[in-house]
């Protein structure tokens, strides 16, 4: 028989068997397909999900110290406005009743995220240590703090919806080492909490309290659509003297249990399950029941929401081992669930190769799916290996159309899909810029690459043919086959010829060291192309040549001087123009004390304007200056 039919049959027999965490294959196998049933089905019974994490798990061992069986815890289209900005209010003769002000910086129109800082053009409403701040910010001259909301836990997010507020905390089994209604010891005492709690701020001076739930589970990500808040917790899924403890969720007090009848789950070997339930609330309805839908499958790695759809990801690895060399074989499996106010319906599900870096390397557009992933290893066990692809899926999540292999012993550090067009950067020693057509859901295809020295974490549109990219400059390493970072690099990308694309303009910050939040967190991002306005908070190292005799190495690392936010003008005339920074903090003493590292209160994590103010916002103060001329304004200090 074909050696090479009988591969799938041998490796699918290997991965049904409980336990096992590595298989052997013949050394002539590069490459090879995991087959699984990606489908969701439902439990009928409380008995068979037990028997089913009985037996379907790859057992790691304790979980907080208990022997916990079986597994430890573990068509919208592109934003088109280019720098978002809230402009609804508008009355006759185009006058707006409110200041034109910004919005968080999102992925999808229409689909809100959560964030740490909210405005809605006459009030800021921050998130400072353990309290919810709301300040009159309107006019600049005025502003004042008019309520604190004091909170118990750890804050993640929270949306501003008209008179609503909605704030999310989180509760973690170490903080309190109890269940939640303070009873004795139990499986509930190791289980993570999020509380979702609604305010009615009619009246900014005194926000009221009108509904508050907790559902077990840590917080993981959440979006509002229209008047309905989408909240994905996590929470492990194993066996506790028998028994597995179900997601349950406290409504005034009365903790109820989700059926096991109602779990949708992956049937399929994995070593960390989870259940990852979705909870639906009217924000403006606190009368109205939330929908809740829990899911059985491997801990959630990224999720995608559109303006009708949740994709969940969840990535199962096999590692290889032959003659003393191994491989990890890794496969993204995505799961679509349709939203559409209170209704939350699982509806298909598909897999893909490879591992995804975050929820830009996801997109839907014209009812079809397009994910980036990376397969292999940059570093490490079996380094040099890695590929990185694109794959386009229907809505029934079955592939369509791929490009794969591309930039073979690198990764993928951004990625953006921008309407028919994807563009990908991966990075190890420099820095191709892929522009994709994927016009054709069936044939996609490569029409251009751009290589320059440094990487882009970031990649957002200035309009339909730029591109602006966050990231860090790099220097080639003499040897090996790698670079050092050096201090982070602001670009301009000019796609308009897709062959040909160009960095039409750059700006660096600082040297090695140099940091800004916008590297991990697009919500740091501040960019209005109208008023061609670029804002970054910035935490800058600067090396003293003084302190290297001879030549800087390039792997210096600089000492921190300074934190605060650069204000730049942007435009396709004139590129990146500097025009100032701002800073919150009252002395340089601080930077100049912390060496090689630095954090403080006073790091400013986001901006935003209302009119023609810019505000800064750090853990410490809220400050006002003048768009302008960048002269200070006004400034509120979070800590009275």
């Amino acid at each position: 028989m074909n050696k090479m039919l009988v591969l799938p049959l041998i490796i699918g027999l290997l991965l049904t068997t409980v336990g096992v965490t590595s298989i052997i294959v013949p050394s002539y196998i590069e490459d090879y397909e995991i087959l699984s049933s990606a489908r969701l089905r439902k439990f009928s019974s409380y008995e068979e999900l037990r028997s089913f994490l009985n037996t379907s798990s790859r057992n790691y061992g304790d979980y907080y110290g208990y022997n916990l069986s079986p597994s430890a815890p573990a068509t919208p289209a592109l934003v088109t406005t280019f720098g978002l900005k809230n402009t609804a209010s508008m009355e006759s003769g185009n006058q707006p009743s409110t200041p034109e002000y910004s919005i968080t910086n999102i992925q999808v129109e229409g689909v809100d995220e959560a964030d740490i800082v909210k405005t809605d053009g006459e009030y800021i409403y921050v998130m400072s240590t353990n309290n919810v701040m709301i300040i009159r910010a309107y006019p600049a001259t005025d502003a004042e703090t008019l309520s604190k909301i004091k909170m118990n836990e750890t804050l993640t997010g929270m949306f501003i919806n008209g008179d609503k507020l909605v704030v999310f905390e989180q509760r973690s089994p170490y903080d309190k080492f109890r269940s939640y209604d303070e009873g004795p010891v139990n499986a509930y005492s190791y289980t993570w909490q999020t509380t979702i709690r609604v305010y009615d701020i009619a009246d900014r001076q005194n926000p009221t309290s009108t509904r508050n739930m907790t559902v077990d589970g840590s917080y993981f990500d959440s979006r509002m659509i229209g008047d309905y808040t989408y909240l994905v917790v996590n929470s492990p899924a194993y066996c506790y003297e028998g028994e597995v403890p179900l997601p349950r969720i406290i409504l005034d007090g009365q903790a109820t249990t989700i059926s096991a009848a109602d779990i949708y789950y992956s049937n399929t070997t994995d070593s960390s399950y989870s259940f990852t339930t979705i909870i639906a609330v009217n924000t403006q309805n606190d009368q109205q029941e939330p929908t809740i839908q829990p899911l059985l499958f491997g801990t959630t790695s990224n999720i995608y929401v559109s303006q009708n759809n949740i994709y969940v990801t969840n990535l199962n690895s096999t590692t290889i081992q032959h003659l003393g060399t191994y491989q990890t074989i890794e496969k993204t499996v995505i799961h679509r669930i349709h939203v559409e106010d209170d209704e939350i319906e699982y509806q298909a599900s598909g897999e893909v190769p490879g591992h995804v870096l975050n929820q830009f390397s996801m997109d839907e557009y014209k009812k079809h799916f397009r994910i980036a992933t990376t397969t292999g290893q940059v570093w490490g066990w079996g380094q040099g290996t890695s590929k990185n692809h694109v794959y386009i899926l229907n809505i029934n999540l079955n592939i369509t159309g791929k490009l794969e292999d591309l930039a073979p012993g690198e990764k993928i550090y951004s990625a953006r899909f921008m309407g028919d067009k994807g563009y990908l950067v991966t990075f190890k020693k420099i820095d191709p810029l892929f522009v994709l057509d994927l016009s054709d859901p069936e044939d996609p295809q490569v029409l251009g690459q751009l290589k320059i020295t440094g990487y882009s974490d970031y990649l957002h549109p200035y309009d339909e043919t730029h591109i602006i990219g966050i990231g860090k400059e790099t220097v080639e390493a003499e040897q090996g086959n790698f670079a050092w970072y050096q201090g982070v690099k602001i670009s301009l990308f000019d796609v308009s010829h897709v062959e040909m694309p160009k960095e039409i303009d750059k700006y660096e910050i600082g040297d090695r060291g140099t940091d800004s939040p916008i590297l991990r967190d697009h919500k740091a991002f501040l960019f209005d192309k109208d008023r061609n306005l670029l804002v970054i908070p910035v935490t800058v190292a600067e090396i003293y040549p003084v302190q290297y005799p001879g030549e800087v190495a390039p792997n210096a690392y600089g000492r921190f001087v300074w934190d605060g936010a650069y204000v730049f003008h942007i435009s396709l005339e004139q590129g990146l123009v500097y025009r100032g920074r701002i800073t919150h903090l009252d002395t340089d003493a601080e930077l100049l004390k912390s060496g090689y590292w630095y954090q403080s209160q006073s790091s400013v994590k986001r901006s935003l304007y209302i009119d023609d103010v810019l505000y800064t916002i750090s853990g410490s103060k809220v400050k006002m200056n003048s768009l302008t001329d960048l002269s200070e304004i006004n400034e509120i200090n979070l800590n009275q």
